[in-house]
């Protein structure tokens, strides 16, 4: 027979002190988003006759690459801590959770560092 409390079961298994945390992260990043997504939103509205070379030119420009820079990682990383929620709350098995995390996480961070790379590469070469 088992005679402890229910707090005696929850201790533990771990606190929820993270969880604010990653609410926060996510709440900042969306912040961050809205006037980074109307400056992209702008300026791809202008693009629909541009060639190639204007949106080379485009990217060099000093401004723009910081913001798209800025962009590229306030939109991975949001993404990483909003796809993060879903696994969690919808994924029930413990090691597939864990392994889907991780390879989101892995995945999300190549995909960001290749952006980032990109668009380096780019404002430096041309």
């Amino acid at each position: 027979m088992n005679y402890r409390s229910a707090l005696g079961k929850a201790r533990g298994l771990g606190s929820a002190k993270g969880g604010s945390r990653h609410w926060w992260a996510q709440r900042v990043t969306a912040l961050a988003l809205i006037p980074l997504v109307f400056w992209l939103a702008v300026a791809v509205s202008r693009w629909p006759a541009a060639d190639y070379g204007e949106f080379i030119r485009w990217v060099t420009a000093p401004w723009n690459t910081i913001l798209l820079i800025s962009f590229i990682i306030a939109a991975f990383y949001h993404a990483m801590l909003g796809v993060q929620v879903v696994i969690e709350d919808y994924v029930h098995s413990e090691g597939i959770k864990i392994l889907s995390i991780l390879s989101m996480k892995l995945i999300l961070a190549f995909l960001a560092l290749a952006s980032v790379f990109a668009t380096l590469r780019i404002a430096f070469t041309g």
